[in-house]
């Protein structure tokens, strides 16, 4: 991987709190690069151990599952991206523990709501250690043709469509995650396509860095890494930005793959006039095509906020009129609407390949995805025979009939559930005594299932003949865990946290570290991963 790249074909993640879709999107991806082996090294599950199977390809494959952090970063030492899919409550603890590893270098935090202070330690965190946290609220980041985070880029026909399974060589930097999808697309239609993409959404920054002086800027961006090849950036729409249009723009006009700039602003604060300055000083010799979003806010008689934060303008100057004309004025390629944005960019990259300064990049034919099964079935593609045959319902016709009678006739008689039962387990209907034996045995055992083993106990003991105490005490010393023990054990979690002055939420999160489940708070078939 050369140095300050973020990504490369080779590198491997370790995905936080389990989701299928995202997970499955990634390997799907490093398949269509042509990736030898998967990007997603391992899972943490907090409280789960085991494997999970996935897709490489037309190969099944078992990814490891770890309870902890710890766990899977000695399992898996060369996997250094770490991408957590915590909810907002979880997921600064999780990410710091994770920067705190040796072996992870890169941070990427899904969840939208990460308070404020707890995104700063992270912030601080991450300068001092010489490490990279993307997000929070970012759908993540792409390497062309190498790795992607996440469900970056959406579908993959929409990355087939967009060129991401090879590299390009148009630098791109948005305020918008959702806008940097579109361009991907716009820039694939009329390009050879973009290198790498970024994208965040409504956060303090993109990637975390601090924006110090021009001369720095380089290195600083990268943390202490040379940069060599980003192209696609959003920054995020706050009214406080971590980074700003123009230090993208100049790392851009440093990197030699990079041929032309595309930019897309919005309405709101002063950070195009960045761009402007640095224009109108020489610092950047590549076309840059730009256009500042937010034209029809002069169309509303009051002030108008656009999404973002940072999309609201505050004068004159900071009306994405007055920013296209300031951006013409010193040499931008400003169309004269968003419409006529892709043709601006056609424009630039064919001036730019006729006079030699771009050679486009050879097309290559991705590797077909096989399709899933049910996606297939449901797109009318495959057909499969039926795994099961039920003789004791049938769906055919305009009613539904349990073992041939029919649904009207089942509600009009007033059948009752033991009747219902009759029907379906013994296929006739049974004499009253017997499905109101059947109701009786539903009644006793509906509240816990198979675990009420105090009630089933002390019958089974009743029927075999023997007293009324002996029956009892039969029910009661099956009492445990999993049947009326429960309360005991919830005292003593409850009493612990209590003398540990814990509120409810510490005491819930330092359970599911530890993987132990909260007890007395609910039935076993209860809870939250069934």
């Amino acid at each position: 991987m050369a140095t300050g790249q973020l990504f490369s074909g080779t590198t491997q993640a370790l995905f936080y709190n389990y989701k299928q879709l995202p997970i499955q999107r990634m390997l799907d991806f490093d398949f269509l690069c042509g990736r030898e082996t998967p990007s997603v090294a391992g899972i943490i599950n907090p409280g789960a151990e085991g494997f999970q199977k996935l897709f490489f390809g037309q190969e099944e494959i078992a990814i490891p599952v770890h309870s902890t952090i710890e766990a899977a970063c000695t399992a898996h030492p060369t996997a250094d991206v770490f991408i957590n899919f915590a909810s907002f409550r979880s997921a600064a603890a999780s990410s710091m523990a994770a920067l705190k590893q040796p072996t992870i270098r890169v941070v990427a935090i899904i969840a939208e709501g990460v308070p404020e202070s707890d995104t700063k330690q992270l912030i601080a965190y991450a300068r001092s250690n010489n490490k990279v946290v993307i997000g929070p609220a970012t759908v993540g980041g792409i390497q062309a043709g190498a790795f992607k985070i996440g469900d970056t880029a959406g579908t993959i026909d929409n990355i087939v469509q967009c060129k991401l399974y090879r590299p390009g060589s148009v630098g791109f930097v948005s305020k918008s995650g959702g806008m940097s999808n579109e361009m991907y697309n716009t820039i694939a239609r009329v390009t050879d396509g973009i290198y790498e993409g970024k994208n965040k959404l409504l956060t303090v920054c993109s990637l975390f860095v601090p924006a110090e002086t021009n001369a720095n800027l380089y290195k600083i961006l990268t943390f202490g890494y040379t940069l060599k090849n980003y192209v696609g950036i959003a920054i995020g729409g706050d009214v406080f930005p971590g980074s700003t249009l123009s230090d993208h723009v100049l790392r851009f006009n440093n990197i030699p793959q990079v041929k032309m700039m595309v930019v897309l602003g919005e309405l709101g604060g002063r950070d195009e006039y960045s761009l402007v300055e640095a224009l109108k000083q020489g610092k950047v010799n590549k076309p840059v095509v730009a256009w500042v979003s937010g034209t029809c806010a002069r169309l509303f008689k009051s002030e108008v906020q656009f999404g973002h934060a940072g999309a609201k303008s505050g004068g004159e100057m900071e009306s994405a009129q007055a920013k296209n004309q300031a951006l013409k004025d010193v040499g931008a390629v400003v169309p004269t609407s968003y419409e006529a944005f892709e043709a601006a960019i056609k424009e630039t990259f064919e001036k730019l390949v006729e006079q030699g300064k771009i050679t486009p990049v050879k097309e290559v034919k991705p590797p077909q995805i096989p399709e899933d099964l049910n996606t297939a079935i449901k797109s009318g593609k495959v057909r499969a025979p039926t795994h099961i045959i039920s003789t004791i319902s049938d769906d055919r016709g305009e009613e539904p009939c349990y073992a041939g009678v029919p649904m009207s006739s089942i509600v009009e008689q007033g059948y009752g559930v033991g009747d219902v039962i009759s029907l379906l387990w013994f296929k006739r209907s049974l004499p009253r005594y017997c499905t109101h034996f059947i109701e009786i045995c539903i009644m006793l055992c509906a509240d816990h299932g198979p675990c009420v083993s105090g009630a089933h106990n002390t019958i089974v003991t009743a029927r075999a003949g023997k007293d009324l105490v002996s029956s009892l005490v039969s029910g009661l010393l099956t009492i445990g865990p999993r049947f009326g023990g429960a309360i005991d054990d919830a005292a003593r979690y409850f009493k612990d946290a209590y003398d540990r002055c814990h509120t409810p939420c510490e005491f819930v999160e330092g359970m599911k570290k530890k993987g132990i489940r909260v007890p007395g708070i609910g039935h076993r078939i209860k809870r939250g991963d069934n």
